[in-house]
């Protein structure tokens, strides 16, 4: 009998679909909206982010969030950290993994982060150590991996040298974010080829924006070449605050449409999502971009 396939959604509604909003979320709602995804079944969750609250404040009081977030058996938070201090405050939050985004061009990385490529390559050397020591996963995110809104193509070659120094200090997870919406399959399949490549063994995650409208045909590619893990957000909701033009994250209500119709399961119930994404929607005053919510499911 054929196995059956499989995939794991990571939600991250919670951080990058809420960090571009104009309007700011308590933590009570944020911490509302991560149980919601819980409750449908998400048992992967980017649930804050420990970065300046000037800086982004869509992101404040993270700490307050993960000590409202429901801790249940399986369910795993992940928050993005840029540095040694985030991490700490990571630390003492009791996040279940640290995500740390390393950018594949330096306009955006100093833009995004204060800091140039390499001066974050050996900040994240660092922050991989530490996580290590508290015995805390480490990931990295390699962000603009298929286009730059400053610089214009991302070689692809960088890509897989900065996937090359995730894995060899230990990164549990790479993923490849396509920032700003301009990846297609095509790239899906030389990018995943060359990481592969650069870091053997270490599982590969991708993160989708749906900007051109491609953020689905490059998450089914994804799953063809075997990739078990895909980002997506509650109502399409996304975009980040130092890249011009961005939109949302391919939204995880019309990524389990496509999964499951697809014959790949995921364990989490798409209506239940599908709601939230409404929710989420006026919480924030305007409409979910997710078109599940408007069509339905079929049949």
């Amino acid at each position: 009998m054929e196995a059956e396939l499989h995939t794991t959604v990571l939600e991250v509604g919670p951080r990058d679909g809420l960090q571009n909003e104009d309007r700011v979320l308590a933590p009570d709602d944020r911490i509302a909206f991560i149980a919601r995804c819980v409750d449908a079944g998400a048992r992967r969750i980017e649930a804050v982010s420990f970065v300046n609250p000037k800086r982004v404040p869509q992101m404040a009081g993270a700490e307050e969030v993960m000590a409202g977030v429901p801790r249940r058996d399986g369910v795993s938070y992940s928050g993005l950290v840029l540095n040694r201090r985030g991490l700490d405050r990571a630390l003492d939050a009791g996040v279940d993994e640290v995500n740390v985004v390393l950018v594949a061009s330096d306009t955006f990385s100093v833009r995004n982060q204060g800091s140039t490529m390499a001066e974050m390559l050996d900040a994240w050397d660092g922050i991989a150590a530490a996580a290590h020591d508290a015995g805390v996963p480490a990931g990295v995110t390699i962000a603009v991996a298929f286009g730059c809104p400053f610089e214009g193509e991302t070689p692809p070659e960088r890509v897989a040298e900065i996937a090359r120094r995730a894995h060899a200090a230990g990164a549990f997870e790479i993923a490849l974010a396509d920032t700003i919406g301009v990846g297609v399959p095509a790239q899906v399949r030389d990018l995943t080829a060359r990481v592969r490549e650069a870091a053997p063994g270490t599982p590969l995650r991708f993160h989708f924006h749906n900007t051109r409208n491609t953020g689905y045909a490059n998450a089914l590619t994804a799953v063809d070449l075997g990739v078990t893990t895909l980002d997506a957000a509650a109502g399409g909701f996304g975009g980040c605050p130092f890249a011009p033009a961005a939109t949302g994250n391919i939204a995880t209500e019309d990524l389990l449409y496509a999964l499951h119709r697809s014959g790949v399961e995921t364990g989490i119930d798409m209506a239940a999502v599908a709601e939230t994404g409404t929710w989420l929607g006026d919480l924030l005053g305007k409409p979910a971009p997710a078109l599940l919510g408007r069509a339905g499911g079929y049949p």
